[in-house]
């Protein structure tokens, strides 16, 4: 049938350039079930802090401020720099720090300070580190995030360890180890076309996925067709005199079987891939962004420094002896001034200015406060959430939980997820996120409830379905070569 052959030309030629693509996808997914790229977040700088010394913090939190001549900061944070303490102030959206020991502001970061930054963070010797001034992107620093962070260390020890401290900050920005290297080949960097030519220049990056993710998404629904459409359940093809359900023979037949039982995955992966980069909006625009400043202000405003006069920093982290705190922060919850202490392991504690310390927050209190907040807005209700739900969820299980879950009668059923140790919004969906919780998520990861609920069930699907797609990249790999030396022999 001309119709057949000529899907049947497309199929091929599509696949020829994109196989490539399928190969590394598929089984780097499975790496992608377990490694992360490598990166560094705020909990990790705070894993690899000291823990603050009551002693070593002299200055109040107005007197630090008033060093930097600004009249007020929206956050303010007592934590170390550098070893020492310091004051971490959220200035129009932008840190300031100033030493809690001595008032001075950190300007400059000299060499000898990120060699100590750097050394402290993998508690070897600087001496022993090899060191590189980096002001182009390399593999672990590609994103554009990192633009702004350059030039930067990087301090490359014998044993595998990269520590990247950026000379505007001072902070570490990346680590890597040799572990984490290797995970990252297996899994993210094939998988996302990390590769550092393609990926420093995001535009192109961001092209090359978008259209060949789509391109592929086509090609496989176009072999999906041809194979329903070639199939015979009455074996009506003839090979070498047999009668059979296939035209073909050898990797083709393979390929065409494959094809068949595994298509849909592989097409639903490759759409929900390219849904991945937003060709087109996942989110409603604004959606839930008034129901969420209300309940932020509800919950959390800009701390009056006064009040910590009355029970300074050092009171409080001499009220919280014997315990290893990483960081202070100074807020209040419905203008109740008071701090929240961040513990080894990620663990807090709320210490109030009469020197009282909570786990967490009162449940009760935080949701009279949200209730009443949104009630201009829509009904809310309220209810403590001890396991992920089809919205709140993470294999992993570094989410925070429990939660306080809050239902918005509102016009796009909102749901937001409420950390009961910090009283902070860790999560929110509403009606216009669909496309992304089901269609991209849901899709590309399969964390359907009835299914990602049940560990290692998951794993065993999954990684099925992948073995299969890898099988079905290869079987294209073969048939493309195939197809490019006949093409070649021709020519020549």
């Amino acid at each position: 049938m001309p119709l057949r052959r000529f899907l049947i030309v497309v199929h091929r030629w599509l696949g020829v350039p994109l196989c490539l693509f399928f190969a590394l996808w598929f089984p780097s997914g499975i790496g992608m079930m377990y490694w992360d790229f490598p990166s560094v977040s705020r909990a990790d700088r705070l894993d690899h802090s000291p823990p603050l010394d009551p002693s070593t913090v002299r200055l109040s939190p107005i007197e630090a401020l008033a060093t930097l001549g600004m009249p007020a900061a929206s956050e303010i944070r007592l934590n170390t720099f550098d070893r020492r303490p310091v004051y971490r102030f959220r200035i129009k959206g932008a840190d300031e720090i100033v030493y809690a020991d001595t008032g001075e502001r950190q300007r400059e970061v000299s060499n000898a300070m990120a060699q100590r930054i750097a050394s402290a963070w993998v508690a070897q010797p600087a001496f022993s580190a090899t060191v590189t001034t980096m002001d182009e992107a390399d593999q672990w620093t590609v994103q554009p995030s990192f633009g702004a962070l350059r030039p930067m260390f990087r301090y490359a020890w014998p044993n595998g360890d990269q520590v990247y401290v950026s000379q505007r900050s001072g902070e570490v920005v990346q680590f890597t180890t040799s572990a984490s290297r290797l995970e990252a080949y297996l899994g993210p960097i094939p998988h996302w076309l990390y590769f550092t030519p393609l990926r420093k220049r995001p535009a192109l990056w961001n092209a090359v996925v978008t259209w060949v993710s789509g391109i592929g998404t086509i090609a496989v629904l176009l072999g999906l067709a041809i194979g329903v459409w070639t199939w015979s359940p009455f074996r009506r093809y003839r090979v070498k005199g047999a009668a059979v359900r296939w035209p073909y023979r050898g990797t083709k037949r393979w390929h065409a079987i494959l094809g068949l039982i595994g298509g849909v995955a592989a097409a639903t992966w490759a759409f929900s891939g390219m849904l991945s980069m937003e060709p087109f909006p996942l989110r409603g625009g604004g959606g839930g962004d008034e129901s969420r400043s209300t309940i932020a202000r509800a919950l959390r405003g800009r701390p009056a420094l006064a009040a910590f006069d009355r029970f300074t920093p050092s009171a409080a982290l001499a009220r919280l002896a014997g315990t290893p705190v990483k960081e202070l922060e100074l807020t209040s919850l419905a203008g109740d001034s008071l701090y929240i202490a961040h513990v080894t392991g990620g663990e807090t504690r709320v210490v109030t200015l009469d020197g009282q310390l909570r786990p967490a927050f009162d449940q009760q209190r935080i949701a009279a406060l949200v209730t009443k907040a949104l009630a201009p807005i829509g009904r809310a209700s309220t209810r403590l959430l001890e396991r992920y739900d089809r919205y709140y969820l993470d294999r992993r299980h570094q989410r925070p939980l429990p939660v306080l879950l809050v239902t918005l009668d509102d016009r796009d059923q909102s749901r937001y997820y409420l950390d009961l140790n910090t009283a902070t919004i860790v999560e929110q969906y509403n009606s216009r996120d669909w496309m992304s919780r089901w269609l991209y998520h849901g899709l590309h990861s399969l964390d359907f409830p009835w299914l990602y609920d049940h560990r290692p069930l998951w794993d065993i699907v999954v990684i099925a379905l992948m073995l299969g797609g890898t099988a079905l990249s290869v079987t294209s790999l073969v048939l493309a070569w195939q197809v490019l030396g006949r093409a070649l022999a021709r020519i020549a």
